[in-house]
């Protein structure tokens, strides 16, 4: 059983939902990140979300964008980003990292030689926003092969057909986007998510991530009522943004904020 699917039986069985902050590697400056990964655990995230730095993030609206322009300012490489989450791991050993970010740094390393160095940091799974799964089988059998999970993406616009498929492909989870729209966006109904994903759940049973226009306590412990986990991430790099000169500050504003979120879920 994988990190990712064991952290979801525990959380299961302890009737609590799975929260899952997004950061971006890297940001506002490297040495950053590992300390921020260990503060998101303490404030009680149960799987992390680390971002690739990747000079075009289609998916991604302007506050991950500059997130990311900020991280590649410092030349942070995917290799970097292995090595943030094999320093990650000298501690903590149970906690799941989750890469998610775009293919071209990925097919530059070499898929075998990412896939053998990320099991051997301590990844746990990859989420490639633009690898569509029709294009995937070869990716996939060789990621899962090294024990690692593939998370895809399922959207508002997913038909219940092509959602079958993509399940077929993927493990540990499975992250529904809430909003039609990129990261960052606004309006949030959580009785469509429920009906959404009410709908998805006659074709996998794989846990379902939310994510997308959950911002507050509040936001989260909706979704939470209706999903398996919230997924949080630009809330969190804005805290980052505010405080990018002063990174203690920035840490324990994003540590606040799951904090807040972990109460709201949990009441």
């Amino acid at each position: 059983m994988s990190r990712i699917q064991q952290c979801f039986v525990q959380l299961r069985s302890a009737g609590r939902k799975a929260l899952i902050p997004y950061v971006t590697a890297g940001d506002p400056e490297p040495g950053m990140t590992v300390p921020l990964m260990h503060d998101l655990v303490e404030a009680g995230a149960d799987i992390i979300e680390l971002g690739v730095p990747f000079s075009d993030p289609m998916a991604d609206g302007p506050v991950i964008q500059l997130a990311m322009e900020r991280a590649l300012v410092h030349h942070v490489r995917l290799a970097d980003v292995l090595d943030m989450v094999r320093c990650f791991r000298d501690t903590n050993k149970t906690t799941p990292v989750v890469l998610m970010g775009y293919l071209n740094p990925i097919e530059r390393m070499g898929y075998e030689t990412f896939a053998e160095a990320a099991k051997a940091a301590g990844v746990d799974g990859v989420l490639t926003v633009d690898l569509p799964p029709e294009e995937a089988d070869d990716v996939v059998n060789l990621f899962q092969g090294c024990g690692l999970d593939t998370i895809y993406l399922l959207s508002p616009t997913t038909t219940l057909d092509r959602a079958a498929k993509i399940c077929k492909r993927a493990s540990g989870y499975v992250y529904y986007v809430s909003l039609k729209g990129v990261t960052g966006s606004s309006a949030l109904d959580v009785n469509a998510v429920a009906t959404k994903l009410e709908s998805l759940r006659t074709v996998t049973d794989l846990p379902i991530g939310v994510g997308f226009g959950i911002r507050d306590g509040a936001t989260a412990a909706a979704v939470a009522s209706v999903a398996d986990g919230v997924v949080v991430g630009s809330v969190l790099v804005n805290k980052i943004a505010e405080h990018a000169n002063q990174p203690e500050e920035g840490r324990q504003a994003v540590s606040k904020v799951i904090r807040e979120m972990r109460t709201a879920m949990d009441a």
